[in-house]
């Protein structure tokens, strides 16, 4: 680290102040040198961090820190320290908090950036995480950067000149890396059920993880499907390899892979770096339902907590513990909806690890509802799929005991007639 850029960004992060809102780029992006620096400093206390998921160690939201966090999706990292006013929560919508974050409502005072160094004309690249950044970045009053030869230069929206940053710092550090998780008999039965629901042409929206990943490796055998989706990963990138997606029968940037943000191993980090194929844009278009909705066949896969025999959603806590956020969830449920041929699909196991049953007769007390009854259409688990659409509450819970754990299902039923006794 250069000795004279470390002094004007220390300069820098000094002038933050109690009151005062910083944003923090999130995902393999996070700027944790920065944040190391921000946090040795004194004069910290009553400074509010606001972020999205973030990854590796979070000190700033360890009990007696300094800061007040908001966390606009709590990942695994703060989600322990979880106390309204303290390390809280913003409930809202990707689409929704791009909006959020381009109104007078939720000023940003300093937003701390990981950019790629810069090209010969003084641009550089938010690379893996451009979601929320880029807005932040034209938002911010001043911008400190963390500039890295490890990250990606991304093609899309997450360009900056670096005359826009107040300070910046200059380091040479891996980015932080999401293993595969190994798939077991549970992931690859649902995903056998959700593959026969998607059709070659359709466009995917889907995320990270064992399902995700599951899911992903069953579409070996489909053709010319494309990729627009809030995130992708390492199941994807096989995908695109293999040619499996090409993004050919898109209508919204045909050819290319829409993202706001990516998250896995460094041979996809490696794969977006000036990939012209690739697109990471600002999460507010990505994830506007409208733009969504204009690709054909969009099928949209998400994962929830649990999900009640009327169809209602939780995704982002148990019960009024916030394990997650609602992300794009209910983004994505309402742009397939109004695809042309499109679908929206909830894949989870029936049971948790502890045995508890996920498709449950009423969501716990104080659970979040992420997406509405109203918008569930199919919802798979290794037990089969449920097809929600057009299905009163009666029908609904007959689908839906009936891709329950075959073990609970005999419960379910006598729960749901309690439930509606008169």
């Amino acid at each position: 680290m250069n000795s004279g850029s470390l002094t004007q960004t220390l300069d820098a992060l000094r002038t933050i102040t109690a009151g005062q809102r910083v944003f923090v780029q999130g995902g393999a992006a996070t700027p944790h040198r920065l944040l190391q620096m921000l946090m040795n400093l004194d004069s910290v206390r009553g400074v509010e961090i606001c972020h999205l998921h973030t990854m590796g160690p979070a000190p700033w939201a360890d009990p007696g820190s300094r800061f007040k966090v908001t966390g606009l999706f709590l990942g695994a990292n703060i989600r322990a320290g979880f106390k309204p006013g303290v390390v809280d929560y913003l409930p809202s919508s990707l689409a929704e908090l791009a909006s959020l974050l381009g109104s007078e409502r939720f000023p940003i005072d300093v937003a701390l950036v990981h950019v790629s160094p810069p090209d010969r004309h003084g641009y550089c690249s938010l690379g893996t995480s451009v979601d929320l950044a880029a807005l932040a970045v034209q938002r911010a009053g001043r911008v400190i950067a963390q500039v890295n030869p490890r990250m990606p230069r991304a093609h899309g929206d997450g360009f900056i000149h670096q005359k826009r940053f107040s300070a910046q710092i200059q380091v040479d550090e891996p980015l932080p890396e999401v293993a595969r998780i190994p798939l077991d008999p549970v992931h690859r039965s649902i995903a056998r059920h959700v593959a026969t629901l998607i059709e070659d042409g359709s466009t995917l929206q889907t995320g990270i993880g064992g399902v995700p990943d599951a899911v992903l490796a069953e579409l070996t055998g489909h053709r010319h499907l494309g990729l627009h989706t809030e995130m992708w990963s390492d199941g994807a990138l096989d995908l695109l390899q293999s040619g499996v997606i090409d993004n050919s029968r898109k209508r919204v940037h045909p050819g290319k892979s829409v993202s706001g943000f990516v998250t896995g191993t460094r041979a996809l980090y490696d794969y977006i770096d000036d990939n012209p194929s690739v697109l990471q844009l600002d999460i507010g278009y990505v994830n506007d339902p409208a733009v969504i909705a204009l690709n054909p066949r969009v099928v949209a896969i998400n994962s929830a907590v649990e999900v009640d025999l009327t169809g209602q959603v939780c995704a982002d806590s148990i019960g009024h513990r916030i394990i997650s956020g609602a992300g794009g969830q209910m983004d994505y449920m309402l742009g397939a909806a109004h695809s042309p041929g499109g679908k929206s699909i909830i894949a989870l196991p029936s049971r948790t690890h502890g045995g508890a049953s996920r498709i449950v007769s009423c969501l716990k007390p104080g659970a979040g509802v992420v997406t509405p009854r109203a918008y569930t259409r199919y919802v798979a688990t290794e037990h089969g799929v449920a097809d929600l659409y057009g299905r009163t509450l009666a029908m609904r819970a007959e689908a839906l005991i009936a891709i329950a754990h075959p073990e609970d299902r005999d419960q379910l039923r006598v729960q749901w007639r309690n439930n509606y006794e008169v």
